[in-house]
């Protein structure tokens, strides 16, 4: 499924794209759980497919979300928690926010 929903995503099918990826995160938050690694990439991947289509708001709401649960679970360290806070200051950057952008980026490069 996360696979497919890649090639939607490739293939600039955000709708189907983000039905599917909603579909992995329930799946995977009910096999595996809410803060399991795979089931935070899942989200982390709806999150890119809500950039795509221009949806800010969403984007970065779910991006604050899944950042605070990989900060608990992987760490500040960990590539992951720096991939999801370097998405988010990209969410920030579309948005003009070049204050939060330039901290979240000081953010990584530091933990780095």
């Amino acid at each position: 499924m996360v696979n497919l929903a890649a090639t939607y995503h490739k293939e600039v099918r955000w709708k189907e794209a983000e039905e599917l990826e909603v579909k992995v995160i329930k799946a995977s938050s009910r096999l595996l759980g809410k803060e399991q690694p795979d089931t935070l990439t899942a989200t982390a991947n709806l999150t890119s497919t809500y950039c795509k289509q221009v949806w800010w708001m969403e984007a970065e709401e779910l991006e604050v979300k899944v950042v605070g649960v990989m900060l608990r679970v992987l760490g500040e360290e960990h590539a992951d928690t720096l991939t999801v806070v370097g998405n988010l200051a990209a969410t920030h950057d579309e948005q003009g926010r070049w204050e939060e952008v330039a901290n979240l980026q000081f953010y990584v490069i530091e933990a780095s």
